[in-house]
C-alpha cells in the first residue's frame, strides 16, 4: 500500500497543479485540419488535441503493475460531459492483455480498471513543452475489476497448452461452452490474452481474445456467460485438432498472437463486429509479406441469453502494407456508420519497440459497401482459402481501405512535445497503440465533431514492476500514453 501511495501522490498533486487550463482557443485552427471522402462523406482529422500519461511504475489496487491498458478501450456510458470551464470530464475503462510476459506468459488473471479523465483540448498550432502537454489530459486511476469464469474460477494469462471439452449440452443450450483454450491438462482454467471491449447498457460487456480467437460475454460482475466460437476456417487447428497455444503457428486458422484484436458494435442493428488482426494462416498469415487480407465478421447480438449468437456477414479487409511490403496488423476497429469503420493499423516500432522509428501508426477508414460477404460460404471451412499465398480469390471483392489520421505526424507531436526516432526518452511516441473511444464534442456549430481517445499498450515495461507478487525490471520504462483527436464523422 505505501507503494501504491507513493506513485499515487504525484499524480494528486500534480492534478491541483494543473487545475488551472492551458490557455486555447475555441476551436481548432482550421490549418491542422485534414480530411477524405469514403462513401460520399467527408471525414476531417482536426488535429492533435489532448496527450496525457500514467507512469510506467504506477501500481494498481491488486498490487500489480498497472500495464498493457492501451490494448482495449472504452468510454463509460453516461460518464462524459463538458464543464463550465471548458473541460470536459468521463470515465474510460481500459482492459490489459495478459500481464508482463516478456519472459512468457503468466498466471495474471483478466482485468479491467476505471480511469477518469479531464481534457482540456488544446487547439493551437503553437508548440507545448511535454510538461505542459500532459496538462490537456489528466488521467487519474480509480480500480480495478476481475474477470472470473462461473465454473472453473479465476481466468489466467498463461499460454494456451490445452484444450477443455465442448460441454455436452452445446448446441442446445446458448449459453453453453464450446471447446475452450486452457493451460493444460492438469490446469482447467480459462486462459484469455484480452483484446478488444464493448460495454452494454445492461451492464454486461464482451470481450474479444487472441488465443480463441473467441469472443466472451460477461456480467456485471466480471462472471463470464457466453462464448462465440469463430467458424472452422479461424479456429487454429493443428493435425486436425484444436491448437489455441499463441507461441507458435497452426496449420490452418489464426496465426499465433495474431487472434481477434479488435471488437465493436453496431447498437441500431444489435451487430457485434470482429476482427482478426492479419489473415489466418491459410490466407497467408505465416507470413507478413501476405498476410494483408484479413477477415472481419458480424454476429447477431439482439437476443443473446435466449439465441446463440449467429453469424450474419463476413467481409475480406486489405490491411495496409510498409515499406517492405509487410503488412501492418490491425489493433481496433470502431463502427462508425452503415458499412463504414475505423481501423487502427500499425507498425511494432516506438517507444518499447525493436526500433525508435515509427514507420506507419494510423487510424483509417474501412467501408464494406460492395464487398463480397462470404459468411456461410466455402471460406468458412479451413479447407478452402479465400487468399492463398496472400493472392484474393478472384470471385470475392475485399472492403476498401482509405487512410485518415497518423498518429505520428511530425507537426502534431511537436505540438505536444513529442517526437518519433531518436532519441529514445519519455517523449518518444509508445510503440503499440490498440484502441479507440469515441466521444461527442457536443458543439452546435459542429454537431458532426467527436472527441477520439485512443491508448498505448506499454507491454508493462519498467525497470520498478511488481508482478504477481515479484518485483521485475524490464530494462526501460514506457509510460501508458494516451492520445486524443477532434475528427468530424458525418456518419455518426
Amino acid at each position: 500500500m505505501a507503494r501504491f501511495l507513493a506513485v499515487l501522490l504525484p499524480l494528486v498533486q500534480a492534478a491541483v497543479v494543473l487545475a488551472s487550463p492551458v490557455a486555447r482557443a475555441s476551436e481548432p485552427d482550421p490549418s491542422l485540419a485534414k480530411s477524405v471522402t469514403v462513401a460520399g462523406q467527408t471525414f476531417v482529422n482536426k488535429g492533435l488535441v489532448g496527450f496525457g500519461l500514467i507512469p510506467s511504475n504506477f501500481t494498481e489496487s491488486t498490487g500489480n503493475t498497472l500495464g498493457g491498458i492501451g490494448s482495449a478501450i472504452a468510454l463509460k456510458r453516461g460518464s462524459f460531459a463538458p464543464q463550465s470551464d471548458g473541460t470536459f470530464t468521463g470515465t474510460l475503462i481500459v482492459q490489459p492483455d495478459r500481464g508482463f510476459n516478456v519472459d512468457g506468459t503468466i498466471d495474471y488473471q483478466g482485468r479491467q480498471h476505471q480511469i477518469d479523465f479531464v481534457l482540456n483540448p488544446y487547439y493551437s498550432t503553437a508548440d507545448l513543452s511535454f510538461t505542459a502537454a500532459q496538462q490537456t489530459l489528466q488521467v487519474t486511476y480509480r480500480n480495478t475489476l476481475l474477470y472470473t469464469e462461473r465454473s472453473h474460477g479465476v481466468t489466467t494469462g498463461l499460454d494456451a497448452g490445452g484444450v477443455r471439452d465442448a460441454q455436452s449440452d452445446f448446441p442446445d443450450n446458448p449459453l453453453a461452452d464450446p471447446e475452450m483454450p486452457i493451460p493444460s491438462k492438469k490446469d482447467n482454467r480459462l486462459t484469455l490474452d484480452l483484446e478488444g471491449l464493448v460495454l452494454n447498457a445492461d451492464g454486461t460487456f464482451w470481450v474479444s481474445d487472441e488465443y480463441g480467437p473467441y469472443v466472451y460475454r460477461f456480467d456485471a460482475n466480471a462472471d463470464l456467460l457466453q462464448t462465440i466460437q469463430p467458424p472452422d476456417a479461424i479456429t487454429p487447428i493443428t493435425d486436425g485438432d484444436l491448437d489455441f497455444t499463441g507461441d507458435s503457428d497452426p496449420d490452418t486458422g489464426r496465426a499465433g498472437n495474431n487472434g481477434f484484436e479488435c471488437l465493436t458494435v453496431d447498437e441500431a442493428t444489435s451487430t457485434l463486429w470482429v476482427m482478426l488482426q492479419s489473415a489466418t494462416i491459410q490466407d497467408g498469415g505465416n507470413k507478413k509479406s501476405n498476410a494483408r487480407f484479413t477477415r472481419l465478421l458480424a454476429y447477431d447480438i439482439a437476443s443473446p441469453d435466449t439465441d446463440r449468437p449467429a453469424l450474419t456477414a463476413e467481409y475480406v479487409v486489405p490491411l495496409p502494407l510498409d515499406s517492405d511490403g509487410k503488412t501492418l496488423g490491425a489493433s481496433e476497429i470502431a463502427f462508425v456508420g452503415d458499412g463504414l469503420f475505423l481501423v487502427l493499423a500499425r507498425d511494432s516500432n516506438g517507444h518499447g519497440g525493436d526500433d525508435t522509428t515509427s514507420e506507419y501508426k494510423g487510424i483509417d477508414l474501412v467501408n464494406i459497401a460492395g464487398a463480397t460477404n462470404i459468411a456461410g460460404s466455402k471460406f468458412d471451412s479451413h479447407k478452402n482459402a479465400v487468399a492463398p499465398k496472400g493472392k484474393l480469390d478472384s470471385s470475392v471483392t475485399p472492403a476498401t481501405y482509405t487512410q485518415f489520421i497518423s498518429l505520428i505526424d511530425p507537426t502534431e507531436l511537436a505540438r505536444f512535445g513529442l517526437h518519433n526516432g531518436d532519441p529514445s526518452s519519455a517523449t518518444l511516441i509508445d510503440a503499440k497503440w490498440e484502441s479507440i473511444a469515441l466521444a461527442p464534442v457536443g458543439d452546435s456549430a459542429f454537431p458532426d465533431d467527436y472527441f477520439l481517445f485512443t491508448a498505448a499498450d506499454n507491454d508493462f515495461l519498467t525497470t520498478d514492476g511488481i508482478s504477481l507478487g515479484q518485483t521485475y525490471n524490464a530494462g526501460v520504462d514506457n509510460d501508458n500514453q494516451f492520445l486524443v483527436f477532434r475528427v468530424t464523422i458525418p456518419t455518426l
